[in-house]
């Protein structure tokens, strides 16, 4: 059978289709680049906005379009939250909700086949079709969320935080490291609170150290993690420099009473003293950041101060989201929803600030070393090939070299910027100009 799988939202979600991919092609299927080319096309949703929801239908019916002939799966937050809606889609013969996520290849094959059978990851891993070859991997390491902010409907879609066993994440990462991936980059749902399902109280600082003691991963990087769940010291994993110097810590207001209202265990107080902690003890780290546009009872004075504090700590980026009311979620019953034309102002204002401090933070890398893991060849030039990649800050960095230089590690020399992305040369003499 030829499968096609797509996905939208979330890196945890990339996660999971790539799990999925590798599922099929271990019972014996093939993965095609293509709907129309499939028997079968599988969709990992999302439902974390209104928009994210809209995007997941759109998928399923241009995947219908494309091949009416294919079986369409469905799966993910947005189908575990609205399944007759998903069923009821062009094409979609099956969705299968979160809980049986991990069961969705045998369930879809009718084999009876366990989920274990597909937990080894295989040594010889093929990319997914169009994706950017053995470069960095996803790997799911958590999922669920114990946490009640106000905002969010991803606690209800994915239910209650449940961690892989150590050994488990520690054999499929170095499998991929076999198979020639030169990055990992660990996702779930709640990160930071790996492991306290299994009395771990530890347990993301037990799993990283494991990772970088007993694996050969070149680079590691985290996802987001939740600032309430890091103490000052677990910043000294970083002295080991295979650890990315690249930190997601999601903000969603600064301002203290906006955060109550979203029953955030954070503060304006709290979070500027772990920013300061962690770039303190790791230098040139990027910190970057989520927000929330217009959440209910955002006033005019609430915006300014969580606009001003945004700006204080000079985030490397900003994911900004409107807000938006989500079924089920207790800031969907507040009062004081905020008109969509403010939110939009206040989004905008706060994509500028982004744009602004992503500039300022890969400039300070221009007539610096940098080193990069190179992606893909996005282009070429009569001089060679235009190489494109990511330092451990997640920093964009376009090279111009003789040859392609996808999926190695190599130092360069940030010789200018340009739209935001570091353009680098090979030899300083190279960059004078």
């Amino acid at each position: 059978m030829r499968v096609y799988l797509e996905f939208t939202g979330c890196r945890l979600n990339q996660s999971e289709i790539e799990t999925l991919a590798r599922q099929f092609a271990s019972a014996g299927h093939t993965i095609v680049a293509s709907a129309d080319e499939a028997d079968l096309c599988v969709v990992n949703t999302c439902a974390v906005t209104n928009e994210a929801g809209r995007s997941s239908r759109n998928i399923i019916r241009r995947l219908n379009r494309a091949n009416t002939a294919a079986r369409i799966v469905a799966t993910g937050c947005y189908a575990e939250l609205a399944p007759q809606t998903v069923a009821a889609l062009p094409g979609v013969r099956g969705v299968i909700g979160n809980l049986d996520k991990d069961r969705l290849v045998p369930i879809v094959l009718g084999e009876g086949v366990p989920a274990q059978a597909y937990d080894r990851e295989p040594l010889e891993r093929e990319p997914l079709p169009g994706a950017l070859g053995r470069t960095r991997a996803f790997v799911k390491a958590q999922d669920g969320c114990n946490n009640r902010c106000t905002f969010c409907v991803t606690t209800i879609a994915r239910g209650p935080g449940r961690s892989r066993p150590l050994a488990d994440v520690v054999h499929e990462v170095q499998a991929l490291v076999a198979a020639g991936y030169r990055e990992a980059v660990l996702t779930g749902v709640h990160l930071g609170s790996y492991g306290h399902d299994l009395g771990l109280a530890d347990g993301l600082p037990r799993l990283v150290h494991a990772l970088l003691e007993h694996t050969d991963v070149p680079r590691l990087r985290l996802s987001s993690l939740e600032p309430w769940d890091l103490s000052p010291n677990f910043f000294e994993l970083w002295e080991n420099p295979r650890l990315c110097r690249h930190l997601h810590l999601p903000l969603q207001s600064g301002c203290d009473a906006t955060l109550r209202r979203m029953a955030r265990r954070t503060s304006q107080a709290s979070f500027r003293a772990l920013i300061e902690a962690a770039r303190a003890a790791i230098p040139d780290l990027a910190v970057s950041t989520d927000v929330i546009a217009g959440f209910p009872g955002e006033t005019d004075a609430e915006f300014e101060t969580s606009f001003g504090f945004v700006r204080e700590l000079d985030f490397m980026k900003l994911h900004v989201f409107r807000y938006s009311k989500r079924p089920g979620t207790a800031a969907a019953r507040m009062a004081g929803h905020v008109a969509e034309e403010i939110k939009k102002a206040r989004s905008a204002r706060l994509l500028a600030l982004s744009d602004e401090g992503a500039q300022r933070f890969a400039r300070r890398f221009v007539g610096q070393s940098v080193t990069v893991l190179w992606e893909q060849v996005s282009g070429a030039t009569p001089d060679g090939f235009v190489n494109s990649g990511l330092t451990d800050h997640y920093v964009r960095v376009e090279l111009v070299a003789p040859e392609a230089l996808t999926n190695t590690i190599s130092t360069v020399y940030g010789a200018g910027l340009h739209g935001g992305v570091l353009s680098a040369a090979l030899y300083p003499s190279s960059a004078a100009n």
